[in-house]
Formats: structure tokens, C-alpha cells, sequence
């Protein structure tokens, strides 16, 4: 857990809501305009530092994952300031940082909204942040591997597989017909 506690790893939920609680300090609003996000967002890039929740080492496009927590909100989280600025945020960061020309991602990841639900269903505990994040990667390390013993696969990075493919895979590699 704490290899995975740095700022731009499992902290970077509790960076990008103290960054958000910072600039609703700042601006004395809970409903700041897009307008005023885009005057903090560019004072905290000439401050020289990162907006946190955007950029990924990987990903050159909005994090799906940051997408589905977008579409679980708007379903069922209604009420929450937090969540509405984490919207505003997702419509005003990617052009400021692509104008700069030297940024390869200006897309959210998923810490640019997680720290936000959970917030919104109570856990304002951040110590736990982490925690829930080496969890969540635990479960599915684990769920990978049982899959690659039962199938006789290498170690290898967790790719997420459908059903369809691993009876696909089972037909094809043992001739096992796998029925509904």
C-alpha cells in the first residue's frame, strides 16, 4: 500500500479534491462558473504545478473509467456540488492544457472523479483512499491470475477478457464447448 501512496498514483484522488476544496476556498463558492475554473486552473499552471486528475502515462483519450463514474453520477448523484465541478472542470481543462501544445494527454483519469464520489457516499476519510485503490488493483491481479491458471496462460498484464472470449478461447485451444 504505501508504494502505491504517491501523489500521482493512489494520492492523486485526494490531490485532485484537495485542489477542488483549495480553489472553492479561493473563488468563496461551492458553484463556481466555468469561467472561474478556467482563471484557476491557469493560475495554478503559471504557479508551476499540474492540475491533478488529468494527464495519464497511457491513455490519450478520456479515461473509461473516468467516463463511468461521469454516467454512474449523472444516473444517480444529482446533489452534489462536488460532483457538478468535477463536470465543469472535465469541460475546461482539456482545451486550456492542450492550447499549451506540450501536453500529450489533457484528458481526466479516473482520480480526476473517484475522490468526489466517494466523498458524496461519506468516505471523507483520505487515508483510505489508497487503501480502496491497492484493493480494487488486488481484486483484479487476482481475478487475472486465477484466470491465467485456469487456462494455462503466462504471467502477463490484466487484460480484461469477456465471456465470450474465454469460450471462444476454450473451444478453440481444448475443444471444449462451453453452452449457456
Amino acid at each position: 500500500m504505501n508504494a502505491l501512496s504517491g501523489p500521482l498514483h493512489g494520492l492523486a484522488n485526494q490531490e485532485v479534491i484537495r485542489w477542488i476544496q483549495k480553489m472553492v476556498d479561493t473563488l468563496g463558492t461551492t458553484k463556481p462558473s466555468r469561467e472561474q475554473i478556467a482563471e484557476y486552473v491557469k493560475s495554478t499552471l503559471a504557479s508551476g504545478r499540474v492540475i491533478p486528475g488529468y494527464g495519464h502515462a497511457v491513455l490519450r483519450k478520456p479515461d473509461p473509467r473516468f467516463m463511468a463514474q461521469r454516467q454512474f453520477c449523472e444516473d444517480n448523484v444529482q446533489d452534489s456540488d462536488l460532483v457538478k465541478i468535477v463536470w465543469k472542470i472535465f469541460d475546461v481543462v482539456p482545451p486550456i492544457l492542450s492550447s499549451l501544445g506540450k501536453v500529450k494527454n489533457p484528458w481526466p483519469n479516473v482520480d480526476a472523479h473517484s475522490g468526489a464520489v466517494l466523498i458524496h457516499y461519506g468516505l471523507k476519510e483520505y487515508n483510505y483512499y489508497t487503501v480502496l485503490f491497492g484493493v480494487s488493483r488486488a481484486l483484479g491481479v487476482l481475478a487475472a491470475q486465477c484466470w491465467a491458471r485456469a487456462l494455462a496462460l503466462p504471467l502477463e498484464r490484466p487484460k480484461s477478457v469477456t465471456t465470450e472470449w474465454v469460450k471462444e478461447y476454450l473451444t478453440k485451444e481444448y475443444n471444449v464447448v462451453v453452452s449457456n
